[in-house]
C-alpha cells in the first residue's frame, strides 16, 4: 500500500564537522528517498542545513549567531544545498522543487491553502517538493526549530499517512545515552506527556538549531493532526523503508486521531491568538471532552484585547491550555456577560447573534 511520507532531515545529518556540506550525505538520503519514491510512495522532505552550508563559505569562522550573519549565510547555502539535492536526485531520475516558506505562510489561511494547491500539483507530476524556511527573509529569529515544526506542519498540511524526524540518537531516551549508559529508549509512545517532555531535554547540535524537545513539540503537532511520527536514525541502506514499515531505529509517536481540516490546522497550529479566556471545570469539560459549545455561563475571567471573529486561547481553571477558537463576542462584552446563564445574557445584550462564546464547529481541543 502506497502512502504519503513527509521526511525531515536536519542540520546535523547534512553537514561535516568544519561546517560544509556533507555531499555524501545528501546522495545517500536522496537514494533512500528515491526507492520509496520508486514504490510508488508519495515522498515530500524538509530539509535544514541553509545557514550551516553557507557560514563558512561566507568566511564566517564558526555558525553565526546574530540573525542578520544568519540570514547572509543562509542566502549563500540555501543555493548550495538545493544544487547537492537536485544532483543528487537527478542520478534516480527524480525531479526536485524548492519550497521555501516562513511561519507567516502558515498564518494566512488563503497562503496555505495555495501551498496545498501547488503541493498537489507537484505530487501529481511525481515531483519530491522540498521544503525549508526562507531564512533570509524571516524575521522570527529562525525559531521553526531546525525545521522540526515546518515538518509537522507540511505534514498535516498534505494528509501525510507519515512523518519520519531524522536525527543523530535512535529515538527519545530516559536520559541522555551518551551520558548516561542507563538510559532506555522509548520505542512507543502512545501519548505525549508531562514526563515525555522531561526525558526530552534541551539544545541540539552546534550546527542545528532544534534538540530533541523541538521534536517532541513536532510530534505533538503532527499526531494531533492525525499523522503518527517516528523520530530516529537512518544511517544504513534501507534504513528509511523500516521506518517506514515500522521498524526502524528509533521511537514512534502514535495517534488515533483522523486528519484535520485545513481550517482546524490553522486555527490550532497557525492562528494568533488575541487574547484568553478562562473557563470552569464544567465547561472543561463540556469542551473537551462532550463535544459541545462555550457558554458565557462557563467563563470565569477575560484576558487581553479582541473582538467577535478574532482566535483565543482557552485555558482551565489550573491554567492549563485547553484549545483555541474564534471567538462571537468582543472582550468587554464578554466580560460583562461572563458567568450568566443564557437566559440573563439575553436581558444584558440588547441583540447577540450567537449566544455561544465559542461554537464547537469553531474550536480545536489542544489538551
Amino acid at each position: 500500500m502506497t502512502s504519503r511520507i513527509v521526511v525531515k532531515i536536519g542540520s546535523s545529518s547534512l553537514t561535516t564537522e568544519e561546517g560544509g556540506l556533507d555531499r555524501s550525505s545528501i546522495t545517500f538520503f536522496a537514494g533512500e528517498i528515491a526507492a520509496l519514491a520508486d514504490q510508488g510512495h508519495e515522498v515530500l522532505l524538509v530539509t535544514s542545513g541553509a545557514v550551516a552550508a553557507g557560514f563558512r563559505e561566507i568566511g564566517y569562522p564558526q555558525r553565526p549567531k546574530q540573525l542578520h550573519e544568519k540570514q547572509a549565510a543562509a542566502a549563500v547555502g540555501q543555493a548550495l544545498l538545493m544544487q547537492a539535492y537536485q544532483q543528487a536526485f537527478a542520478a534516480h531520475r527524480v525531479t526536485t522543487a524548492q519550497i521555501l516558506l516562513t511561519r507567516t505562510d502558515f498564518h494566512s489561511r488563503k497562503r496555505m491553502g495555495n501551498a496545498g494547491m501547488t503541493v498537489e500539483e507537484l505530487l501529481k507530476q511525481r515531483v519530491i517538493p522540498i521544503f525549508n524556511e526562507n531564512d533570509t527573509v524571516s524575521v522570527d529569529e529562525l525559531k521553526f526549530g531546525d525545521n522540526d515544526l515546518l515538518s509537522a506542519l507540511v505534514a498535516n498540511l498534505v494528509k501525510a499517512q507519515h512523518l519520519i524526524i531524522l536525527t543523530d540518537t535512535n529515538g527519545l531516551y530516559t536520559a541522555d545515552p551518551r551520558k548516561d549508559p542507563s538510559a532506555v529508549r522509548y520505542d512507543r509512545i502512545p501519548e505525549i506527556t508531562a514526563e515525555i517532555y522531561a526525558f526530552a531535554g534541551g539544545s541540539g547540535s552546534s550546527v542545528g538549531t532544534g534538540g530533541m524537545r523541538s521534536k517532541v513539540d513536532a510530534a505533538k503537532v503532527a499526531t494531533r493532526g492525525g499523522v503518527p511520527v517516528f523520530v530516529g536514525s537512518v544511517k544504513e541502506p534501507g534504513d528509511m523503508q523500516k521506518a517506514v514499515d515500522g521498524t526502524g531505529k528509533g521511537t514512534y509517536f502514535e495517534t488515533r486521531l483522523a486528519s484535520l481540516s485545513r481550517k482546524k490546522q490553522w486555527l490550532g497550529f497557525m492562528s494568533t491568538p488575541l487574547g484568553t479566556v478562562v473557563v470552569d471545570d464544567g465547561a472543561e469539560e463540556a469542551l473537551v471532552h462532550g463535544g459541545h459549545s462555550l457558554l458565557p455561563v462557563g467563563v470565569k475571567r477575560v484576558l487581553g484585547t479582541f473582538h467577535a471573529g478574532d482566535v483565543v486561547e482557552v485555558i482551565g481553571m489550573d491554567e492549563t491550555l485547553l484549545g483555541r477558537g474564534i471567538v462571537n463576542y468582543d472582550d468587554d462584552q464578554l466580560r460583562l456577560i461572563a458567568g450568566l446563564p443564557s437566559g440573563e445574557v439575553m436581558k444584558q445584550l440588547a441583540s447577540i447573534h450567537r449566544l455561544e462564546v465559542i461554537h464547537r464547529d469553531e474550536w480545536i481541543t489542544l489538551k
